[in-house]
């Protein structure tokens, strides 16, 4: 039985990854922040439904030898490093946090696996804001980077040390460059899932708009539990490699407004508000992936598309508001019987 430990596995990447694992027959681990087990219905919520087919260890990115000591007691044959401060809007309000987190938990968990278990498989999660101002499109492997913000920064320099490792020490370090990719399970932070919430508000009456930035940047928009599939299929491949996984097809953030609205019978115009806030310094007009690779050695292809993805997130963010709202309504019949 194969065994991979997943870190971030509380995400959204992290969750469908653990869930795709242990549907192959893995035996799956994964690191949390000690403060998750004070609360996990609240920092759990993602994986609880698997919890008890899981292993999860306390210890922090920020610590090397918090993460030494795990790998120390375990002999993994796949680590997937998806940890991260991975919101960009945060990393232009503490660039110092996500360059630490980011770029020094990389080099700490592949400095611990080169010295414990170098014959462990590492796969990083690259990410598509790395090629940022991008000198070409559709992006792939051998696209010059030119991240716009320190979220990709940190991401540049992740890529490099993990390339670093393979050359200099002959680890098997692959690299998945991801471009956007979504779901049900999506932070709420994140402008997707912020429109599909949304919307269902606005539908439910709990307000009347929803505030956001670059109607017109556009993105490749894949779906989260697609992308997982390839992260695993790289650590499988003969020979060490970086992938560009992308869907090779770009929408704007008004497409998704427009899209997502009108699923609930509403037009976004009437309630999607720009506010300037909400623009990056430094903005990324146009992201697209071409995955040709992937698709070409590792067999991969995207099975969710765009209209399925929004669809499917919409149908999620009601029915969790039509749940709290039954929830209330049973609490208050329940306080009138005698």
């Amino acid at each position: 039985m194969p065994r991979a430990l997943i870190t971030g596995i509380t995400g959204q990447d992290g969750s469908y990854l653990a869930e795709h694992l242990l549907e192959l027959g893995y035996e799956v681990h994964g690191i949390v922040r000690r403060v998750a087990f004070e609360s996990p219905e609240l920092r759990l919520g993602r994986i609880m439904h698997i919890l008890d087919r899981v292993t999860l260890h306390a210890a922090s990115l920020e610590s090397y030898p918090s993460i030494f000591q795990i790998l120390s007691r375990v002999p993994f044959d796949e680590v997937y490093h998806l940890a991260a401060q991975s919101f960009v809007a945060d990393s232009f309000a503490d660039g110092f946090s996500t360059m630490s987190v980011n770029i020094n938990g990389t080099h700490y968990v592949l400095e611990a696996i080169r010295t414990l278990i170098p014959n462990c498989r590492f796969y990083f999660a690259a990410s598509s804001e790395v090629f940022g101002k991008v000198h070409e499109t559709p992006q792939r492997e051998t696209t010059a980077f030119h991240p716009r913000n320190p979220y990709g920064i940190s991401k540049v320099a992740g890529f490099h040390l993990a390339r670093n490792y393979r050359e200099a020490y002959g680890m098997f370090c692959a690299c998945g460059i991801l471009f956007n990719h979504e779901g049900p399970r999506r932070g709420h932070e994140f402008v997707t899932r912020k429109i599909t919430s949304g919307a269902c508000r606005v539908k439910k009456g709990l307000t009347s708009r929803i505030m956001l930035g670059n109607l017109d940047a556009r993105r490749d928009w894949g779906h989260a539990a697609d992308y997982v599939r390839a992260m695993r299929l790289m650590l499988q491949h003969p020979e060490p490699d970086d992938f560009v996984i992308a869907t090779g097809e770009t929408h704007s953030v008004r497409e998704f407004c427009e899209l997502a609205f009108s699923s609930l019978g509403l037009d976004y115009r009437e309630h999607v508000q720009v506010d300037p806030k909400f623009y990056r310094p430094a903005e990324v007009e146009l992201l697209l992936g071409d995955s040709s690779k992937a698709r070409e050695k590792l067999g991969w292809k995207p099975r969710h598309g765009f209209r399925d993805i929004v669809a499917e997130m919409v149908a999620a963010d009601m029915a969790a508001l039509e749940s709290v709202e039954s929830g209330r309504a049973y609490a208050g019949t329940a306080r009138k019987q005698p």
